[in-house]
């Protein structure tokens, strides 16, 4: 009798339990308030990339603006995007949060700079940390055919 007592407690604990654990939700599933707007650049095969605050500070993006030495158009090689096709980007930042890719020709790389043939106009900012993230979010995007 016993026995026959503490298996049916234990069938009572295992029903009970979990019902009890799935009744202790936090309530309605709120949605995740959107990390990025994605916009097609018209005429052109790249998007803009316009950043909500706090995703700019999780993916920590920086910026630093296109210099010149010499003569020469510098920005940092971390900036540099490699397409699969041997093409270079880099994604200027057009105001604040925003991003956009944009073709560059490398003449050279010295050190941790890339000399730009072809490039941003001076001043220009360009990101410098969190390239691989913008560029993961533009090819989502591009999948999905936004």
């Amino acid at each position: 009798m016993k026995r026959r007592r503490r298996q049916l407690g234990l069938v009572v604990v295992g029903l009970v339990v979990p019902a009890l654990v799935a009744a202790c939700g936090s309530g309605p599933a709120r949605q995740p308030a959107e990390s990025a707007k994605v916009e097609h650049v018209a005429g052109s095969d790249s998007y803009r990339i316009t950043l909500a605050p706090d995703a700019a500070k999780r993916l920590d993006i920086k910026t630093t603006a296109v210099q010149p030495n010499g003569t020469e158009t510098v920005i940092p090689y971390s900036a540099v995007l490699y397409s699969a096709t041997g093409e270079t980007w880099a994604y200027v930042n057009l105001k604040p949060l925003a991003f956009e890719r944009r073709r560059i020709v490398v003449d050279r790389i010295s050190g941790d700079r890339a000399i730009l043939s072809r490039g941003p106009d001076l001043g220009t900012a360009v990101a410098t940390a969190g390239v691989p993230e913008l560029h993961g979010i533009e090819s989502g995007a591009a999948a999905e055919g936004r």
